[in-house]
């Protein structure tokens, strides 16, 4: 039997998955008051037939049973619960705490799910392709401050349908835009306190319900803006997260699969299972589990996007005996025409046991190296050598096996410092967060060019300007899918705060007005550059007969030389001139002076 709500001319037919309830109800807004309908009990699933009703009905559900935190049970009738496979709902969640405490009623505090005909068909071919530029973006600070958007638009799904967005995207060579969570999420409890607001969505209570902060218009909204941008011929991948969600601890809200089947949740000696770092652990192991992500990864195909990206992904391959690419959620995957012919992505760990697994997952999938990040850096911190370097340009092939890269390489994303504030600052800035500058990575592979922070001596801005376009450079020619965080081509800072989750606000916020247009245009040309360029995206390990390596005399690289800080990769229709030295170095073959700690192109076939 399949969970959800399934709507035909006639009315509407209701199934939770809730086993170890002893009683269900189906909960209606009826002429602005609550109604409740018993429903009725087959195997693991509860249902309910209910004739004319129409689409936008506004529902939930309420269950009875054993009250045993200690036990991993929270059933609670006093709580109004979120279908799990609702894919729209008629408000933002707000944080309170009668959320998890037991008998306290919660119907003034929770949305309601609105009723949806499921979507059906078969979706569109992905756009987007292996080696081709992913833009990261948050929706909502991508346009608070865009000028061009209408003030209404501003932070929104459609706001990115604009044609200013558009051109932007469009000028700067992305193949596909990478959306940070936008299906609807909960504050956790120690920001309203504070003031905060979960700013970047990854606090999810359900799958598939879209947020109306950031989606208003609901799943019609997200389909209209798909549509322009694949008409501009841009794709679109949702980072989507099943390794928790925001009911959190034990200490944590009731809010949907807590008070329906708390077993989605892992469970160990100690209680909740924690390899997230955040209170609870989706156990993927579970078929029922399993279902409710196939089914999502299905809606969000129909509505029309090129892939997904998931968010401390080791947790979706791992049961009792730890984490496997042979996982069966995996299979799965693999088994679903819909789902395997889109762009799978992976953030390849987590906090939990073996949770570090770059390079390990299926053959199919995209992983986020984080060895290319840190060795991008510390080559241009002066860390490393030219050999470090070679090896992330020419595609990691010391992390992935067979012929063909599968790495998505990135400098900063957006977690961690933006490229700006990594030239910028020695040490993180997390203040704002309210934890006493404890949260946050403490090394950030980053440097200050000899100022902690803002400067209005020119000379440290053009030296964190250079390093910047180095860094880009360095991205742009590297082999495997890139991705660039909204906002890193132009300079964008967070002040130092390399944890600004909880900052929905103008350190988040792009600053469209502020945008540094020097480096927005070296992006731009290394953007058109890589996406006219086949030898940029190609995703075969570079091989000796692909490419070659020289020195900037012109000879070909020696065992010892390696270490050099300048050097040369030459492709069939391009070489990429590295100079990570402090003075301008003169390449022979190519016949060009290239700046100090810059990365130039060159087209043609080189001497």
């Amino acid at each position: 039997m399949k969970a959800g709500v399934d709507v035909t001319p006639q009315g509407a037919r209701f199934c939770v998955h809730a086993p170890r309830a002893r009683a269900v109800s189906l909960c209606l807004l009826e002429a602005g008051q609550e109604v409740r309908h018993p429903m009725t009990q087959q195997g693991a699933h509860w249902t309910i037939d209910l004739p004319g009703l129409g689409d936008g009905a506004r529902y939930a559900y309420r269950a009875e049973g054993a009250h045993a935190p200690e036990q991993g049970l929270w059933f609670d009738p006093a709580k109004r619960l979120i279908d799990p496979a609702v894919t729209e709902i008629d408000r933002a969640y707000r944080y309170d705490p009668a959320l998890g405490e037991y008998g306290a009623e919660t119907g003034d505090l929770m949305p309601w799910g609105l009723l949806r005909a499921p979507l059906s068909g078969q979706p569109p071919a992905p756009l987007f392709q292996p080696g081709g530029l992913i833009y990261e973006l948050n929706v909502r600070g991508f346009t608070m401050r865009h000028p061009d958007v209408p003030e209404a638009e501003r932070g929104t799904v459609a706001a990115l349908a604009h044609p200013s967005v558009i051109a932007h995207l469009t000028a700067l060579g992305v193949d596909a835009v990478e959306l940070m969570p936008i299906t609807a999420w909960i504050d956790e409890r120690h920001l309203p306190p504070l003031g905060l607001t979960n700013a970047w969505g990854y606090n999810p209570v359900t799958f598939r319900a879209l947020d109306p902060r950031l989606c208003p218009g609901g799943v019609a909204e997200l389909q209209a803006t798909v549509a322009a941008l694949r008409a501009a011929g841009i794709g679109v991948i949702l980072d989507l997260v099943f390794n928790h969600t925001g009911e959190s601890d034990t200490g944590g809200p009731t809010l949907s699969y807590r008070g329906l089947d708390p077993d989605v949740y892992r469970t160990g000696p100690h209680g909740l299972v924690n390899d997230t770092g955040c209170g609870n652990t989706v156990d993927c192991a579970r078929d029922a589990v399993r279902a409710d992500i196939l089914e999502t990864l299905r809606h969000f195909a129909r509505c029309g996007v090129d892939g997904f990206r998931f968010d401390l992904a080791p947790i979706m391959g791992r049961n009792a005996d730890g984490f496997s690419a042979q996982a069966v959620l995996f299979q799965e995957m693999a088994a679903c025409p819909v789902i395997s012919s889109r762009v799978l992505i992976a953030e390849p760990w987590d906090i939990g046991p073996g949770g570090y697994q770059l390079g390990k997952f299926p053959d199919r999938w995209l992983e986020w190296n984080d060895a290319a990040r840190d060795d991008m850096r510390r080559f241009w911190r002066g860390d490393v050598g030219a050999g470090v370097l070679a090896t992330r340009l020419a595609g990691s092939s010391d992390v992935f096996d067979g012929a063909a890269t599968r790495s998505v390489n990135f400098i900063a994303a957006h977690d961690g410092f933006t490229l700006w504030d990594m030239v910028a600052h020695t040490h993180k800035h997390n203040h704002a967060n309210g934890e006493d500058n404890r949260d946050g990575h403490n090394e950030n592979i980053s440097w200050n060019n000899g100022v902690e922070g803002a400067s209005d001596d020119p000379r440290v801005t053009a030296a964190r300007r250079q390093d910047v376009k180095a860094l880009l450079g360095t991205l742009f020619a590297s082999r495997g899918t890139i991705m660039l965080t909204a906002g890193d081509e132009f300079g964008r800072s967070q002040q130092g705060n390399n944890n600004a989750y909880a900052q929905d606000n103008e350190i988040t916020w792009l600053d469209w007005a502020g945008r540094d247009l020097e480096i927005e245009a070296h992006a731009q040309a290394l953007g058109q550059m890589r996406r006219a360029h086949p030898d940029l995206r190609d995703l075969a390990f570079l091989t000796d007969e692909t490419v070659t390596w020289h020195r900037p005399d012109g000879g070909q690289m020696r065992p010892e030389d390696w270490a050099r800080r300048a050097f040369a990769k030459v492709l069939p229709t391009i070489a990429i001139l590295v100079n990570g030295t402090d003075a301008p170095v003169h390449f022979t073959r190519e016949d060009q002076m290239v700046p100090a700690r810059s990365v130039i192109m060159i087209e043609g076939q080189a001497g």
